[in-house]
């Protein structure tokens, strides 16, 4: 079973246009910062927001072509779904809640409410299924949601940030319980999610999603390889450039982008154009003083911030073109490196990975 999607869709005057695949057996990802267009094509695939353009089609079944005007509803789509928000019922137990999509198919009301507490069960809310929604924790209602989304037995699991309104402690066994149960689903599953931690750990395959269009597809190691874009830079941990790369002289070429320029190798065989450069942070020095040595990168700027990661630590710089570096805690120290301190940075032409795009 295989998840097509490619789609334009319009929520007020933000454009949303995707295409990807999802087959059953492998967890994709949907992956991208806030108001980048994911809630969005989570309710278009739910059934709730029609497309302007495009299909979406789950195997055979079409269940949106705007060419012919196909638009399959949410109830008679063989999806489950885990809102943001969950959208339990509050005047229902968490068994009505979950024995709620099998009433709405026609299924008799003692076999709704068996079907129901056994997913409860499952799931280990067995002592939990008289209770309504504000008598249950945060991980418990996220439970309850699952269970409403798994009882249907739907051929698409989706589920849209299913951790992002859980404390620490309820997320980490919460996180346990969703890997769990997407490794033994049968069909399609896909998550939606800004957090990189939570799609790695999840996720086979990732989708990035940036202001409304699919920037880059591929595995997590596929991406870590060679990242698209800044934002894929950022979740990788490394330095990212995309402009136009200009010869400068042999072996060398000027990368030109809109934020600085950088010199960088020439690849062989290469006819100048668009490209991206990356830099590993550990291979940007920093001083306080103009550095002397045979770097042919040299710019300044300001530390935004520093965060720590066991015996290392990743420092922002606001130069030109913007900068990560990665250096030791006594380098912290010894340059008495805070936010605010303007540093030079300077790191090696040939340090630079040039990716044509």
């Amino acid at each position: 079973m295989t998840l097509l999607v490619d789609v334009t869709v319009w929520r007020g005057a933000f454009e949303v246009r995707a295409a990807f695949e999802a087959e059953a057996g492998r967890t994709v990802a949907l992956l991208g910062p806030n108001g980048s267009g994911k809630s969005t094509l989570v309710s278009t695939i739910a059934g709730l927001l029609p497309p302007v353009e495009g299909t979406i089609a789950l195997d055979d079944a079409v269940l949106d072509d705007a060419a012919s005007r196909v638009h399959v509803p949410p109830e008679r789509r063989p999806i489950g779904v885990v809102f943001q928000d969950l959208l339990l019922f509050p005047h229902l137990s968490a068994t009505e809640n979950v024995a709620f999509p099998l009433r709405a198919r026609g299924v008799p009301k003692p076999e709704a409410r068996q079907r129901a507490f056994e997913f409860l069960d499952r799931l280990g809310l067995a002592n939990r299924a008289d209770a309504r929604p504000r008598d249950l924790s945060g991980g418990e209602a996220q439970r309850v949601a699952l269970a409403r989304a798994l009882v249907v037995e739907p051929g698409l699991l989706l589920l849209d940030e299913p951790l992002s309104a859980l404390d620490v402690g309820a997320r980490m066994r919460v996180r346990e319980l969703i890997r769990d149960e997407l490794a033994s689903f049968p069909g399609v599953r896909v998550i939606v999610t800004h957090d990189p931690v939570e799609a790695s750990v999840l996720a086979e395959r990732l989708v990035l999603l940036e202001d409304g269009n699919v920037s880059q597809t591929g595995t997590p190691d596929e991406i870590r390889a060679a990242p698209r874009s800044r934002y894929a830079a950022d979740l990788v941990g490394v330095n990212s450039f995309r402009g136009i790369l200009e010869p400068l002289e042999v072996g060398a070429g000027l990368l030109v982008t809109g934020d600085g320029d950088i010199v960088a190798p020439w690849p062989e065989g290469f006819a100048g154009g668009e490209v991206i450069g990356l830099l590993r942070p550990a291979d940007v020095t920093l001083s306080l003083d103009l550095p002397d040595g045979s770097a042919r990168n040299v710019v300044q700027g300001r530390v935004t911030s520093i965060s720590v990661e066991g015996d290392r630590a990743r420092v922002r710089i606001a130069s030109a073109p913007p900068l990560v570096a990665e250096v030791t805690l006594a380098s912290v120290g010894r340059l008495g490196l805070r936010d605010g301190v303007v540093t030079w940075a300077s790191f090696k032409a040939v340090e630079v990975e040039i990716l044509p795009t």
